[in-house]
């Protein structure tokens, strides 16, 4: 039996696993940085803010089980773990948008305006060649699918999972 029909078969594994998919999810945006040298926009920092926020739903459902046993709320906690999963869906396909030019993306990262911070201009006063990451001008594609996309196409699958799981939870006691 695979790890998916087991989660939606028993539901109060939910949180757990969605903890570690959070975790993953951001490891990876954080490894595209630090060894692909992949500089995150503002859309980009968006969206792991809403990854970061799912582990916290996540881990406070966990520990709530673990404590309550079966009278947690499981139904609940997993369907607000869905809740977080479709925002951060909705973020990475607004981003997603963003790079297809389907909508304009914030002034601050589609070429308006732009914040430097102190390290950056003293890297710019000795000469570095400087860029700013843009919300419109994807980083990476593979397969046709930006990061964004990537990320978009992944937070739809764990917010169905996560719906799944709600559903096929029983109510507390």
């Amino acid at each position: 039996m695979s790890h998916t029909a087991e989660v939606t078969r028993n539901p109060r594994y939910w949180p757990l696993l969605a903890l570690l998919a959070s975790a993953a999810m951001l490891g990876i945006a954080h490894a595209f940085q630090t060894f692909g040298h992949l500089m995150p926009c503002e859309l980009c920092l968006k969206q792991r803010d809403v990854y970061w926020a799912a582990m916290a739903v996540a881990a406070a459902g966990f520990l709530w089980r673990l404590v309550a046993h079966e009278r947690a709320p499981i139904r609940w906690i997993n369907a607000l773990i869905a809740v977080v999963f479709a925002l951060e869906a909705g973020v990475a396909i607004y981003h997603t948008g963003v790079e297809w030019k389907f909508w304009p993306g914030p002034l601050s990262c589609s070429g308006g305006a732009t914040r430097v911070s102190a390290a950056a201009l003293e890297r710019l006063l000795s000469g570095a060649k400087m860029s700013v990451p843009q919300c419109d001008k994807p980083a990476w594609v593979f397969l046709g699918l930006s990061m964004a996309g990537w990320n978009a196409l992944a937070a739809l699958i764990l917010t169905v999972l996560s719906g799944l799981a709600a559903l096929r939870a029983r109510p507390a006691a």
